[in-house]
């Protein structure tokens, strides 16, 4: 039985087992409600780089830090479907795309994103999308499009978020993810570790996660990448126990939940990543990149997955396809919303630090 009741106590009672009882532990959890021999493969696009206005720490594709990447702007439907069918044929079940906005405005490139919903969908595979805080009316209309999953990350525990963002406020992402369960799609929302966040800020998070009625239907646990140029650029990687301890806790809160070995995989010997699939994760990303972070090659993780006796899991396992209604069939339309999302506007002593930084290099 699911549970939404925990507390950061017995969470972090959790985290801190022997390591060897966490894992039989996870793994056990983990038996019981997934085929341990199945991993999800996503691939994760980024339809649009570059240029984002939130001062988030961890990430390149500020605008205020200078961290040489190639900026792009929106992509078109039909390069969007080109590397989807690539990415089909690689093997992945899943296309998400990322664009880097503060939140989805309706108009012409709302409009294109929702065609290129459609149009991923009708090549039998999952979409997700990461493009911000959505209100009620757009949650509908990408549903509607054939959306399976929205990405919206808590990040950390509301504490510590503070310390990382100041343009945009923690109730926001709850809000956000609270507007995707009004509609038909399932809500991918997890986090990052290693951005200088204690044990206490861990066990947070899984309890923001965890006490979601429901639990999100998947998870991504990430380890920091630091990026040169980022406020976090010096913070220090974690090691692959910090990371096997992560997974294992969230296999156990959140029993359901796909969880996603995401961002950090490229510092993880096969022999790590074999130890988190046994702990419960049971999704990867797939593709050289990361929206803007190297990611393993496709054909080393297939080495892997064979290696290892794991096979891709197939689209739709775990929920059934949705049906995507054209763009003149539509029920919902746009109503040029103008929410207002908040910007607590609070000091970060290393992001103020790291765009003051970014403007010598310009």
């Amino acid at each position: 039985m699911t549970r939404n009741d925990w507390t950061k106590e017995e969470i972090l009672a959790i985290y801190n087992k022997p390591l060897m009882e966490l894992l039989y532990e996870a793994a056990t959890v983990h038996r019981k409600h997934h085929d341990p021999n199945k991993v999800q493969v996503s691939t994760l696009l980024s339809i649009k780089t570059g240029g984002c206005p939130e001062d988030c720490g961890y990430c390149p594709q500020a605008a205020r830090y200078h961290t040489d990447i190639e900026g792009n702007d929106l992509m078109s439907v039909s390069q969007v479907k080109a590397q989807a069918l690539r990415a089909k044929s690689s093997g992945s079940s899943r296309v998400c795309m990322g664009a880097a906005w503060r939140n989805v405005k309706d108009g012409e490139e709302f409009d294109k994103v929702l065609e290129m919903v459609r149009t991923i969908n009708k090549l039998d595979m999952e979409v997700c999308c990461t493009l911000g805080m959505v209100t009620e009316n757009q949650a509908k209309r990408l549903a509607e499009a054939g959306l399976y999953a929205y990405n919206h990350n808590l990040d950390s525990s509301e504490e510590y978020y503070k310390e990382v963002i100041s343009t945009r406020g923690y109730q926001d992402r709850l809000d956000t993810i609270s507007n995707v369960r009004k509609s038909k799609v399932t809500v991918c929302s997890g986090g990052i570790i290693g951005m200088g966040e204690s044990l206490g800020d861990r066990a947070g998070m899984l309890v923001a996660l965890a006490t979601l009625n429901p639990q999100p239907e998947s998870t991504p646990i990430n380890a920091l990448v630091p990026v040169e140029g980022t406020p976090l650029e010096e913070q220090q990687k974690i090691s692959i126990w910090e990371m096997l301890r992560m997974v294992a806790t969230t296999r156990i809160v959140m029993p359901e939940t796909q969880v996603r070995l995401s961002a950090g995989r490229t510092d993880m010997s096969r022999e790590g990543q074999a130890m988190c699939f046994f702990a419960g994760a049971n999704s990867i990303f797939a593709g050289d990149k990361l929206l803007t972070t190297p990611n393993p090659n496709v054909d080393d993780d297939m080495e892997m997955f064979k290696l290892l006796g794991l096979e891709p899991q197939k689209a739709f396992e775990k929920k059934s396809q949705p049906q995507s209604v054209s763009a003149e069939e539509s029920k919902y339309k746009p109503l040029n919303e103008k929410p207002k999302w908040s910007r607590p506007g609070h000091t970060i002593v290393r992001n103020v630090e790291a765009k003051a930084k970014a403007k010598t290099k310009v």
